[in-house]
């Protein structure tokens, strides 16, 4: 029916969380369920993409150019049209449809339009954009056109990840690595990712992400002042430029959130690099127990994760089978994940229903849980 045909992943953080904003280390694992696009080139340059998720047909002109949001999730596409058109010429629109395989809610679900959708129209107009274009157009769209401070971590795993690989990435110089489970190319990882829906979504704009963002701007800030340091704006200002050594220094000094949000940076970096080893030396439980650790952070250090998260996440804790889990995506809303041994995938299904359902049986209709397994990023297929 299309001419063309995309698959773009939805991913999770194993180690890594909320620290991609502040130019920190990060992990990412692509899933094999995504959006699949389906389209067509149109040569009168109009956009029509409707989704098995919203009522709405998008209609956009990418000859016109596009400035204003108009707050539905064609905002999404609108925004990458509003990246684009500033550096390249747009032609050709797209005529298609765009289905996603779960509940959005933490697992990059944005990041897995916006690089598809970005991918479709570079086809449909000629240009042949890399991976680095596409994570650059996808993120900057989310940034200057919805409005939310994110950093680059799931517009990388959606564009760079590959099957049973760890991508790990420095969001500071943009290096990235691929790394096989127990340093082994070819060797299967020796879990599936389990993700728990809450029943619970609403867009990250309508929660503290951006609060968080300027709070750990805060936070270096004044680790950067009680050093007598020049300052840069806050916009330009990131915990990734404060060193270990000052946080361990003038830490206690400042007030309690501030020094909370800095805690978590520095404690989660120190994470990604002790989990990066434990995945080379293939050793899933001690990875695990570092995603556990991380989600800890995140309750206590970051002050993300809804009752109903948590409650999901105590369940998956104490679950026999689970190597590690955590909040997925920005943890305020949505999923968690776990890295299961797959011989127990339903046991730990029951448990976490059960006790999820025990104290939220309003989401007995709504929640889900879904089994995943490691996959490749963005691909035309």
């Amino acid at each position: 029916m299309y001419d063309y045909h995309i698959f773009s992943p939805y991913c999770v953080c194993p180690i890594g969380a909320h620290i991609d904003h502040q130019q920190g280390p990060v992990t990412g694992l692509a899933l094999d369920r995504g959006i699949d696009m389906g389209f067509t080139a149109t040569d009168n340059g109009i956009v029509e993409v409707r989704s098995n998720s919203y009522p709405n047909i998008v209609s956009i002109d990418v000859t016109t150019p596009v400035r204003d949001p108009q707050n539905d999730w064609g905002d999404y596409l609108r925004g990458v049209i509003h990246v684009m058109q500033k550096e390249l010429r747009l032609e050709k629109g797209v005529t298609g449809v765009i289905r996603g395989s779960m509940p959005s809610g933490g697992i990059a679900s944005s990041a897995a339009l916006l690089c598809g959708f970005t991918a479709a129209i570079a086809r449909a107009n000629g240009l042949s954009l890399s991976q680095r274009q596409i994570v650059e157009i996808a993120s900057m769209a989310e940034r200057q056109f919805i409005g939310l401070n994110n950093g680059v971590l799931d517009q990388s795993c959606v564009s760079f990840c590959e099957k049973n690989q760890l991508l790990y990435l420095d969001t500071a110089t943009g290096e990235h690595r691929l790394i096989p489970f127990g340093g082994q190319p070819g060797q299967e990882v020796p879990f599936k990712v389990a993700v728990f829906y809450s029943g619970v979504t609403r867009a990250l704009m309508n929660t503290d992400y951006n609060l968080r963002v300027e709070e750990c701007r805060a936070a270096a800030w004044m680790l950067q002042a009680y050093e007598s340091r020049r300052l840069n704006r806050l916009s330009q200002t990131t915990l990734r430029q404060v060193s270990p050594a000052t946080y361990e220094r003038y830490g206690k000094l400042m007030p309690a959130r501030f020094a909370s949000r800095a805690r978590h940076f520095f404690t989660e970096s120190e994470r990604v690099t002790e989990g990066v080893e434990a995945w080379e030396a293939g050793d899933i439980e001690h990875f695990g127990e570092l995603v556990f650790e991380s989600c800890e952070s995140s309750i206590l250090n970051y002050e993300c994760g809804s009752a109903e998260l948590k409650t999901i996440y105590l369940s998956l804790r104490n679950c026999d089978g689970v190597y590690g889990a955590r909040f997925c995506g920005a943890g305020f809303i949505g999923s968690c994940f776990a890295l299961i041994d797959p011989e127990k995938e339903g046991h730990i299904r029951e448990q976490v229903a059960r006790d999820y359902l025990t104290k939220f049986p309003l989401y007995r209709d709504s929640c889900r849980s879904f089994i995943c397994e490691s996959h490749h990023g963005l691909q035309f297929i």
